[in-house]
């Protein structure tokens, strides 16, 4: 009897090992995909700078999250943008990337008091092999930003931490932007190459960090009262890249299953010996 109970205690702890394996398995494999923005590769003669170009129907887009900055100005946590879709595509010569978010209100104009224009900005570190700080990274490992506003302004930033911005000039960004079905469309795009030392170097051998910030008008976001993102990657190299998370998770979980299954083992010996 006592080496059938084991028998029964050993078959349950193989079944509890294969259900952890199904269960933590599929969650472990979404892991870093969840942060990553895919790349596709294009061609400049199909119009990426455009932002109602037809080819970007066929770029698949991500979904990113967005939240309050959580910045020291009034109302800083009253945000109404909570995602934007990011596509992204790498020419020989640029990288394009199209931004689209949901806003019931069109803001373009800042000539009226307190009238705010929709915006959106893209934050990638100057030192593309570097995290910088979230928050327009610092003195010594700052970020470049591209800006767009609905009031026709585009601008290419220098920060090393908040309220350090600089102007490029000139600037090497061009934007598009469109508005349809109640979403802001807005591409931003570059030349991979970096003319001085500032400006990112886009490279086409690994990954790079990318996070996104976007302005309401109406609900009067500006400065530091906007929607923004935790960093993401945008996939540029050959293949996987960026924090090895999927491998780290898998690791962390195979010591798990290791770990039970030397319990219940010695479990069932214990119980065989009595």
């Amino acid at each position: 009897m006592t080496d059938a109970r084991g028998d029964l205690l050993l078959a349950g702890a193989f079944a509890a090992l294969l259900l952890a394996v199904a269960t933590v398995g599929p969650t472990v494999v979404d892991a870093r995909p969840a942060y990553e923005i895919p790349v596709e590769r294009g061609t400049e003669a199909e119009g990426f700078g455009s932002a109602t170009a037809d080819p970007w129907t066929e770029v698949p887009a991500a979904t990113v999250s967005l939240s309050a900055a959580g910045a020291s100005v009034p109302a800083a946590d009253d945000v109404t943008v909570e995602e934007t879709k990011l596509q992204a595509v790498r020419t020989d010569r640029r990288l394009y990337l199209r931004l689209s978010w949901a806003d019931a209100t069109v803001d373009r104009s800042t000539n009226a008091t307190r009238a705010f224009a929709d915006a959106v900005a893209v934050q990638v570190p100057a030192n593309a092999s570097a995290r910088p700080p979230i928050a327009m990274g610092s003195a010594g490992n700052p970020v470049n930003v591209w800006y767009w506003s609905a009031d026709d302004t585009t601008e290419e930033l220098l920060a090393g931490g908040p309220g350090s911005t600089t102007r490029f000039d000139p600037g090497t960004v061009t934007t598009d932007a469109t508005r349809a079905d109640g979403r802001w469309h807005v591409v931003l795009s570059r030349p991979l190459d970096a003319p001085n030392a500032n400006r990112t170097a886009i490279p086409d051998d690994a990954d790079m960090d990318v996070a996104l910030a976007v302005w309401n008008g109406s609900n009067a976001e500006r400065s530091g009262k906007k929607s923004v993102s935790e960093w993401h990657y945008l996939a540029l190299g050959p293949g996987p890249q960026g924090p090895p998370y999927q491998t780290i998770l898998w690791i962390v979980a195979g010591l798990a299953i290791v770990g039970s299954a030397l319990v219940t083992i010695e479990g069932v010996r214990r119980t065989r010996g009595e």
